[in-house]
């Protein structure tokens, strides 16, 4: 039995029911090493069962791999050849692993063009597997969107269903997920930096949320995966509805003017006059009250005070009190210790003279305290970057200058951040 997966979510992250995944970049991985293209088919195929055993282990119903499209029929006689006999070994090896984690496999595409022996191996596979609805495995070979749609177009021309009778169900019914419990994509994610979906699951992804990255599909293991969740945890999924998610009320020119007046304070020892900054700043942006506002400004000078010497590892007990008190009060969904840590390293990176990471490490801080995706949080992280590179400027003795800029950078921030929160 496969050994249990040792790379964990954190409390509280919200899992997709189902992923997708376009598994791109199996023969670019193989040519960037010199080696030949079926061996990157290999690396993916070993790849797609690692990702399949972690999903399962953190809760994750449904997977669905696009193995084979309409389209990959013009690849090479030779190539065709190897990818079916790897889907061949594939079901055989997976079989004993299906049966004793309860999932259930099933084949999405043609069953018209796909050798006979394959097929009869997915049909197989299908039917022994037909008991469990713990997990579900999709894999589509010889699918594609557009053919999908035409064929349940046909079946319902073929059934002799009236005009009324058409409807969404009926479609759904028609559909390759027709018998899912999650039928609908929650995260679809495409790899190798293509950043299209090729027509896949064209009928069951309106809602779904996107996530393409630029790492070629061998090398999208566990941990990336990981980062795929957690990135989908943090999205605001309406609908077309309302957002159910609280909303922070803050004035972008407020919460500026406000830090930019604690920035020029910094140097000045812990006082009356510093806390007064701090607790204004805080009722804006968090919405506290003035009592809350003054315990958390309490927590947050402690902090402060061991990030301006460096002492990263104690401002750390203080920060996550900070944090702590904020979430049971906003009611946000952060993990307090996660968020801290992110600070922290924030803080490192922009206090280190051209460092190349802190961009990275802002964005990290914004999704998750604010939870928003990533490409959500990039626009903010970069303002705020350039807010406190001029911040930097001005306390090493660069000028008025250099305060205006970064007043400017600050104010911008906020709006930015307001957008995506609000």
């Amino acid at each position: 039995m496969p050994v249990k997966a040792t790379i964990t979510l954190p409390p509280g992250t919200k899992v997709p029911n189902h992923i997708a995944i376009i598994p791109d970049g199996n023969r670019r991985w193989a040519r960037a090493r010199g080696v030949h293209t079926f061996k990157g088919h290999k690396a993916g195929f070993d790849n797609a069962v690692a990702l399949g055993r972690v999903a399962r282990e953190w809760g994750i119903h449904t997977v669905t791999l696009w193995g084979f499209s309409t389209d990959n029929w013009d690849r090479t006689p030779e190539e065709i050849d190897y990818l079916m006999r790897l889907y061949h070994k594939l079901i055989d090896d997976y079989i004993k692993e299906a049966h004793e984690n309860k999932v259930r496999l099933y084949h999405l595409g043609r069953k018209d063009r796909l050798p006979k022996s394959l097929l009869k191996k997915l049909k197989q596979a299908e039917e022994v597997t037909a008991g469990y609805d713990k997990f579900i495995m999709n894999i589509a070979l010889d699918y594609g969107g557009r053919d999908e749609i035409l064929r349940v177009i046909k079946k319902i021309v073929h059934n002799k269903h009236n005009e009324e009778d058409i409807t969404s169900n009926l479609l759904d019914s028609y559909s390759d997920l027709n018998s899912q419990p999650y039928s609908n994509v929650d995260l679809m994610i495409r790899t190798s930096g293509e950043q299209r979906t090729s027509g896949f699951l064209m009928w069951h992804s309106d809602y779904n949320e996107f996530y393409f990255t630029d790492v070629h599909f061998p090398d999208f293991g566990p941990e990336k995966l990981r980062e795929a969740v957690l990135d989908y945890s943090r999205r605001r999924r309406r609908f077309g509805g309302n957002d159910a998610e609280e909303h922070l009320t803050f004035k972008p020119e407020l919460s500026a003017k406000l830090e930019l007046a604690w920035w020029r304070l910094s140097k000045v020892p812990e006082g009356t006059r510093f806390r007064d900054f701090v607790v204004s700043y805080l009722k804006e942006q968090y919405g506290l009250s003035k009592s809350l506002a003054k315990d958390a400004a309490k927590h947050m000078l402690e902090a402060l005070v061991y990030g301006r010497d460096e002492e990263w590892e104690e401002a750390k007990a203080p920060l996550k009190k900070f944090y702590i008190l904020i979430k049971d009060n906003l009611k946000l969904a952060f993990e307090p210790e996660i968020v801290t840590n992110l600070k922290v390293d924030f803080w490192k990176e922009a206090g280190s003279t051209g460092s190349d990471k802190v961009e990275e490490a802002a964005t990290n801080l914004l999704a998750e305290e604010y939870r928003i995706s990533m490409f959500q949080a990039k626009k903010a992280a970069h303002l705020r970057v350039l807010a406190e590179r001029e911040k930097s400027l001005a306390l090493e003795g660069g000028g008025e200058v250099h305060w205006d800029r970064a007043s400017y950078y600050l104010e911008k921030y906020y709006k930015a951040l307001k957008e995506r929160v609000a």
